[in-house]
């Protein structure tokens, strides 16, 4: 028989810096199934057609404005702060920062029970989210105060 570990509950902020360049991807909570990231672009986005082979993910604007290209790049959908997007395993999509000033969204992902992570090009082929096809640049705080100070 099996013993089921129980997880602990948490309570995290979303307050993050700002960025003059790059991107974040800071989990804030995660458990066996479920993760909670903080995401900010300075400028772009994800740059390069993926889909997640075994989760369910939602993106939700809480600054600026995000332009996704769901299935293909000619099927684009402006979400804005308050708004979101559900893209269920498999499901094509890339996104870029298309308001003023820096792009934050909350990222929340479920994976399916017993799945590795998988992220490919619709052609099949694995794509790392910090990689170079991805288009990954260096993060670069902006000094101040940041999202949620």
């Amino acid at each position: 028989m099996a013993i089921e570990t129980k997880q602990a509950s948490e309570v995290y902020d979303l307050r993050t810096p700002y960025l003059e360049q790059g991107r974040t991807t800071d989990v804030r909570a995660r458990t066996d199934l479920m993760t909670v990231t903080v995401k900010v672009y300075a400028e772009g986005g994800e740059n390069a057609m993926h889909h997640h082979t075994h989760e369910d993910h939602s993106f939700i604007v809480l600054e600026g404005e995000a332009t996704f290209h769901l299935e293909t790049d000619d099927n684009p959908e402006v979400v804005r702060r308050y708004e979101g997007v559900m893209l269920p395993k498999g499901a094509n999509y890339w996104f870029q920062s298309t308001g003023e000033g820096n792009l934050v969204m909350v990222r929340v992902g479920a994976l399916y029970p017993g799945a590795g992570i998988g992220r490919l090009t619709p052609d099949g082929r694995d794509i790392p989210g910090d990689s170079l096809e991805n288009k990954t640049v260096e993060r670069i705080e902006r000094p101040g105060r940041g999202f949620g100070a």
